[in-house]
């Protein structure tokens, strides 16, 4: 086997290159007919370092406002991360006590993956620092994290149980997320973050019991998404729990579900609904 770095890096290209092509594929496919000239919407490209760092940061506030608007807050808790383009070791993230639902992209702070503060004059959460820095050293494909305490995320995650293929939403996570089992309260250590990472593994989404929900992508809206989603999923499975107990969906069904709407495009595609109501309602997230 070869281990020379230029071949793994054409080879990883071609891999990202072939997903890609399936994704576009399937979601082209979702749409049914279209118009010749039309073609499916993809994530946007750069002629510059400065263009996508403040694409970047625009976005993460976007998603900020979104969490707010969907109650994700607890007080002083939560964070999304998103890696800086010019060096991925450094990632840009909200201060520590600001309110998702004020978060401008000027706000945000940048700070590497020791914590020290790169940029901005705010406070850095300890605990975005801990778990944020070592999922993105642990998961070089992770251009976003997303993680907060909201109440559906954290009912579940007591439970110390995966989500299961219950509903068409959910079988976007099956057999695509972990689960942290091994809480011992607010995460200020590397190792609990280490800990954490390693949970996550290769999946999009982690469970961390008696905490709340984590999730992964490569964009911030891929990211938002599937936590947004997840939480959805979280509650509609604690729902029908409560109601009786609930028809599985089969695994090769649920298998298929997920190519068809877990895959990173289909994540990205998925959130524009949202960005285009909280830029058109929250233009001041630009500033």
């Amino acid at each position: 086997m070869s281990s020379d770095p230029a071949q793994a890096a054409q080879k990883t290209q071609a891999q990202t290159t072939q997903a890609q092509t399936t994704q576009t594929a399937l979601l082209a496919a979702a749409v049914g007919p279209t118009p010749e000239g039309v073609t499916v919407p993809l994530p946007p490209s750069f002629d510059s370092i400065e263009s996508e760092r403040q694409y970047r940061k625009e976005q993460l506030a976007a998603g900020f406002r979104l969490f707010g608007k969907f109650g994700f807050s607890e007080g002083v808790a939560g964070h999304i991360t998103v890696r800086d383009p010019e060096n991925p070791q450094w990632f840009w993230v909200n201060p520590f006590g600001t309110s998702f639902n004020m978060i401008k992209a000027s706000d945000l702070i940048l700070v590497d993956h020791e914590g020290t503060l790169l940029h901005g004059n705010r406070l850095v959460n300890k605990a975005a620092f801990v778990i944020h820095s070592q999922v993105h050293a642990a998961r070089p494909d992770a251009v976003a994290a997303a993680h907060s305490h909201s109440l559906h995320g954290k009912a579940f995650s007591s439970l110390g149980i995966q989500l299961d293929p219950i509903t068409q939403d959910a079988c976007a996570f099956f057999e695509d997320h972990g689960l942290y089992s091994d809480y011992r309260g607010v995460v200020n250590e590397l190792e609990e973050g280490k800990r954490v990472a390693a949970a996550l593994g290769s999946y999009k989404a982690v469970i961390l019991q008696n905490h709340g929900l984590l999730t992964v992508g490569q964009s911030v809206a891929e990211a938002v998404w599937w936590f947004i989603t997840m939480e959805r999923s979280c509650q509609a499975q604690l729902l029908a729990m409560a109601a009786g107990t609930p028809k599985l969906i089969d695994r090769e069904t649920a298998l298929t579900t997920r190519e068809q709407i877990g895959g990173h495009l289909a994540g990205w595609f998925q959130a524009q609904p949202l960005w285009d109501q909280i830029t058109a309602s929250d233009p001041d997230l630009f500033d």
